[in-house]
């Protein structure tokens, strides 16, 4: 099973690109950031350690949100990245 929206309608997909409800879905960053990182999860793509924590935790809490999946090697990294940060408690509202 894919792990992002792909069985997704054009609907579904039009209301992800443009969610406003969320201060973590949409995260500005560079145009060479956004290169960087492409289509990649965190199994195969991360931030800066600087903000390891901060982007584990937007990544999970946008995955919940729009009830998507995470394949067994994201969730790994998930885990691995994770282990090195502090307790957070994320508040996520479902996407409607």
């Amino acid at each position: 099973m894919p792990a992002g929206g792909y069985g997704w309608t054009t609907e579904q997909r039009r209301r992800y690109a443009n969610d406003l409800g969320s201060d973590v879905t949409l995260v500005g960053v560079t145009a060479r950031s956004n290169r960087q990182k492409s289509d990649q999860d965190p199994a195969t793509w991360m931030p800066a350690p600087a903000v390891h924590c901060l982007y584990i935790g937007e990544w999970v809490a946008t995955k919940h949100r729009w009830s998507l999946v995470v394949d067994q090697a994201e969730r790994e990294a998930l885990l691995q990245h994770a282990a090195g940060c502090p307790n957070a408690n994320l508040a996520v509202e479902r996407a409607g």
